[in-house]
């Protein structure tokens, strides 16, 4: 994934330590400094409250776009809403959920788990899915409406 750059450009620019971002964010600041390294993957829940504390889309974080902000964004994520994304998504490209599954070397059961809302995606599944098929992760995740798709 490509967010390390971005997380720490971000804390820099607005002259935190690490310390004081993790404490905003209820997590120890090794495990925030690991995230900002990449040495762990930053979890979904922490993924979006990263982008809340700094203001920024996914897309940004992630590296997909420059645009640091959308217009109405959502700071609540709606797991039913993320879920019906999801398959509204994977039906306009043709592919089942087995087929998603073996995209995304997991199994079935997780994908439909995803789109019934019990889950949230996990963070390196939302990122291979929006780079491969150009789709934004705010939209896919229901935080904004547009754009749907990244720009290129």
């Amino acid at each position: 994934m490509n967010y390390s750059d971005r997380l720490r450009e971000l804390r820099e620019e607005k002259f935190l330590t690490l310390k004081e971002v993790a404490s905003n964010l209820n997590i120890s600041r090794s495990v925030y400094g690991r995230y900002e390294k990449e040495y762990f993957i930053i979890p979904i829940k922490h993924l979006i409250a990263v982008a809340n504390y700094f203001d920024v889309s996914i897309d940004y974080l992630f590296g997909f776009t420059k645009t640091m902000h959308y217009l109405d964004i959502n700071k609540e994520i709606d797991k039913k809403k993320a879920g019906t994304r999801l398959k509204e998504f994977r039906k306009e490209k043709n592919l089942t959920q087995v087929e998603l599954a073996n995209i995304l070397n997991t199994i079935h059961q997780t994908i439909a788990n995803y789109e019934s809302g019990l889950n949230l995606i996990a963070t390196p599944f939302l990122y291979t899915i929006c780079k491969k098929y150009n789709i934004s992760a705010d939209y896919l995740l229901g935080r904004v409406d547009s754009p749907k798709n990244l720009k290129q």
